[in-house]
């Protein structure tokens, strides 16, 4: 009989900053914080007053969404998106994180013959860890090219993320949506930064048809809503409905006026153009700080990070140059940024900034940078 080693967590990757953190802290003025996305502008005050209004705490809410929820999300999509989806292709998450984490387990139940996700080589990290939570093989992506063909018929699904998280590149969802149809995998693209597009429009998986593919959408980051944990999957008919299924019984839902503020904040797209260019301007006053320090960066295809190349850093042993810059980031601009390193090997060289701070902290470290020796 064997015997197989109990699951040990990993480390959470932003709990691995604590040191950085602490170097950035010293500064006068405090750690100004990029390394994680979590908006620090208010949502609209119509959807934090639907927050304590909609009446719906004393009831269990509806596993797949509220019909108001999911005709709210159909009207975004065709308003913003171009796209006509029905309400009962749409279902409600607990936020997409959860999403992301646990669709690999539910779609393992219904093909117990295939073991594998597909995921892009430098991601968000829960793609890789909802491979783990559901004991399957965590496969990264560098091109639909580079896929094994074993690989391709083990695969689950194939996550794809655009804009993307920590790049902002924008992908080709069309040649994703025929990859996995040619081949019966399904293709998940969260889009969780869509209405962050920079380069052309907004696109979404669903603009090639919804047979075999979901759309992961968020309200975190368009409406400053991450602490009320909502968002929305839509496409595929009979996928839809399974994951409704299961999730109904898995006890997942939104809490109903979550679910009440999202109608609003869906309903709405002057909040969503104002946001927008808040997060424009930063990422520009922010590339510029950093050339003028010798740090190049490059505006993305969309999402409101910087990806910034740490090349020219000289890391100490056993560092990479993504937690180089990030560490003269930390002491000299008291910033905290996220070390490539944690989206993947590929990353490495690299580091990853959230422009989610106000403009006067983002000027806080021009003023600091300005008293640093040039990174390069």
């Amino acid at each position: 009989m064997t015997s197989q080693a109990p699951f040990v967590p990993p480390p959470y990757p932003f709990d691995r900053l604590a040191g950085l953190a602490e170097r950035a802290a010293a500064h006068d003025g405090g750690v100004v914080d990029l390394s994680i996305g979590t908006p620090s502008d208010p949502p609209p005050p119509a959807v934090v007053s639907a927050l304590g209004s909609s009446g719906t705490e004393r009831g269990y809410p509806p596993s797949v969404g509220s019909q108001a929820l999911r005709e709210a999300a159909c009207g975004w999509m065709a308003r913003r998106l171009g796209v006509v989806v029905e309400p009962a292709d749409v279902v409600a998450c607990v936020g997409t994180k959860e999403f992301v984490s646990s669709v690999p387990q539910w779609l393992r139940l219904r093909s117990p013959e295939r073991d594998t996700v597909l995921y892009p080589a430098v991601a968000y990290p829960t793609y890789e860890m909802g491979a783990v939570l559901s004991g399957c093989r965590a496969v990264p992506v560098s091109s639909l090219d580079a896929v094994s063909a074993d690989d391709a018929s083990r695969a689950l699904c194939l996550w794809v993320n655009s804009p993307g998280n920590p790049a902002g590149q924008l992908e080709d969802l069309g040649a994703f949506a025929e990859w996995g149809r040619a081949r019966g995998v399904t293709v998940l693209s969260d889009e969780c930064y869509i209405e962050l597009t920079w380069d052309g429009p907004a696109r979404t998986i669903l603009e090639y048809g919804s047979d075999g593919v979901l759309a992961v959408q968020s309200l975190s980051k368009r409406s400053n809503m991450a602490g009320v944990r909502v968002g929305f999957a839509a496409g595929d008919s009979d996928l839809v409905r399974y994951l409704g299924e299961v999730r109904k019984h898995a006890g997942l839902m939104v809490p109903g006026p979550a679910q009440a503020a999202a109608v609003v904040a869906l309903d709405d797209d002057v909040h969503v153009d104002e946001q927008r260019q808040r997060y424009h301007e930063r990422l520009v006053r922010l590339a510029e700080i950093l050339e003028t320090a010798g740090i190049p960066a490059h505006l993305p295809g969309g999402s409101f990070y910087l990806w910034v190349s740490a090349e020219a850093a000289r890391p100490f042993e056993g560092e990479t140059k993504g937690w180089a810059l990030a560490r003269f980031l930390a002491e000299w601009g008291g910033v905290l940024a996220s070390p490539g390193e944690l989206y993947g090997r590929g990353g490495n060289d690299f580091v990853r900034l959230a422009l989610v701070q106000p403009m006067e902290r983002i000027e806080l470290i021009a003023k600091r940078l300005a008293a640093a020796p040039r990174f390069s």
